[in-house]
């Protein structure tokens, strides 16, 4: 091992020995599994988990999709991998290539996953988390060629950083991994939070051929009104864009939405990455939306829907409303967002070289209307769902940027 001077920036304060660089395949063991025959039926549907690229997914793998059994295992090259083994995906399509997972069984694995078991004196996380650190740079190690792959001889030569006391690989690795659960918890909050509101938003409007919900507050029991969503707002119309050969077009303090605006918002629109001036607005069919009002999506991101917490101008790609009453706006938002998650455009898009809604159709979209008071009742419940929803979003966002950081400051 290389004796050079190396320690990372934070460490535990008990800590102050030498770190060494090695290679990974000097402090461990590495292998790759292998697949029995398909066409073998014998080999399939046993009790041995049989792990691919698809279970390497940064988290302990309790279980597998597939299974096989005891005579796929013997007429196979794969092997039957110890509790505690870390696997590397080697190749696979997308993100997958680079990605690390642990068992907490024992498992089969497929030649796709370096399976890596650490020597004794060192702990397998400390290792895991190192190379969690190392996804981009396992990537780019990857062979060239029809499909971009590492290899067990690669995987082998990776460089790590370890300390020889074993304490201090515990403590690094107990530390990521209790804040690993804390972002695994915090994401199950925000799934379970996301899953409330769309049963809700199931059950608080009624279904199709219904005027009332399976679902309401107390004191309601008024059959709801079918209406064309044109009588609820008091303006409404699409936006235009300023011609982009026209550079002082494009400079100005006039926010200008888009589609990856709105396709990033989280639902409420604070800011543009584009803007224009005043002269650019003047020249097109574009025109300033107020604040509150909002704006749907008809090209691209079909159906994306957006309360606008500033005034802007808009693309024709947009359909914008401007409502009298905020309990209204509120209601018909949700409705709105309902009607995305559900594929509830899909009937009414237009067919073409692009899927596109109009003007007209929107226009003309025909929505059940509760009164004004319970319309308020609504808005009001899915808006502090809307609220947690992103306190939750927040989060989960400031531990995962918690671990991105500790990953660069507590490995060399």
């Amino acid at each position: 091992m290389n004796k050079e001077k190396i320690v990372p920036k934070i460490r535990f304060k008990e800590f102050s020995n030498n770190w060494v660089k090695c290679e990974l395949g000097e402090v461990s063991d590495i292998s790759s599994g292998g697949t029995p025959s398909r066409g073998e039926s014998s080999y399939w549907n046993g009790d041995i988990p049989w792990a691919t690229t698809a279970e390497v997914k940064y988290s302990e793998i309790t279980d597998t999709k597939e299974k096989i059994t005891i005579d796929g295992l013997n007429n196979s090259s794969a092997k039957l991998m110890p509790v505690g083994t870390i696997l590397l995906a080697m190749y696979g399509q997308g993100k997958t290539r680079g990605q690390l997972g642990i068992l907490s069984i024992e498992a089969a694995t497929n030649q796709a996953n370096a399976n890596i078991q650490v020597h004794r004196y060192i702990y397998n996380y400390f290792v895991y988390y190192q190379l969690v650190k190392k996804y981009n740079l396992l990537r780019n190690l990857a062979n060239e060629g029809g499909q971009a792959n590492l290899s067990l001889g690669i995987v082998k030569s990776v460089n790590i950083v370890v300390t020889n006391n074993l304490d201090e690989q515990l403590k690094i690795g107990e530390f990521f991994k209790q804040l690993d659960n804390i972002i695994t918890l915090q994401q199950q909050l925000l799934n379970d939070h996301k899953q409330l509101k769309k049963a809700m938003l199931q059950k608080m409007f009624p279904q199709k051929g219904e005027s009332i919900p399976k679902i309401r507050f107390a004191g309601f029991t008024q059959k709801w009104e079918n209406l064309k969503l044109s009588s609820l707002y008091v303006k409404g119309a699409s936006g235009g864009t300023p011609k982009s050969t026209n550079k002082s077009y494009y400079i100005g303090n006039i926010p200008f939405l888009g589609i990856s605006d709105i396709s990033a918002s989280n639902g409420y629109i604070y800011d543009t990455k584009k803007r224009i001036s005043q002269e650019g607005l003047d020249s097109s069919s574009a025109w300033l939306v107020p604040k509150e009002a909002i704006s749907l999506a008809m090209y691209a991101s079909v159906g994306k829907v957006a309360i606008l917490k500033t005034d802007v101008a808009t693309s024709q790609a947009f359909y914008n409303m401007i409502f009298k009453d905020i309990a209204t706006r509120n209601f018909i938002f949700q409705y709105l967002l309902k009607k995305e998650s559900t594929n509830g455009w899909n009937k009414l898009i237009s067919t073409g070289t692009q899927a596109n809604l109009n003007a007209k159709k929107i226009q003309d979209l025909q929505i059940m209307v509760p009164s004004l008071e319970e319309q308020e009742k609504i808005g009001d419940l899915f808006g502090k769902l809307d609220k947690t929803i992103t306190l939750h979003e927040k989060k989960l966002e400031t531990y995962q940027n918690l671990k991105k950081a500790m990953l660069q400051k507590m490995f060399v």
